[in-house]
């Protein structure tokens, strides 16, 4: 899996869990909801992803979003 395909499913997976921890727990989980997605909307623009730089300092295979 690519360093694209890794970093979209994190993502993802951080959203759907918030959103599910704001509904059982408090409202709270919400900001996470929203750093996630001021993060995908600012890598979209920048290019500059902090997880993709560690995914490639471990050695995940580059996509081309995250060269």
């Amino acid at each position: 899996m690519t360093i694209d395909r890794i970093v979209m499913a994190f993502a993802g997976t951080m959203i759907l869990a918030s959103l599910a921890l704001s509904q059982v727990h408090s409202q709270y989980w919400l900001f996470v909801t929203a750093v996630v997605g001021a993060n995908v909307l600012q890598a979209a623009f920048t290019r500059f992803c902090p997880l993709a730089l560690i995914l490639k300092k471990i050695g995940s295979r580059p996509g081309a979003a995250f060269e």
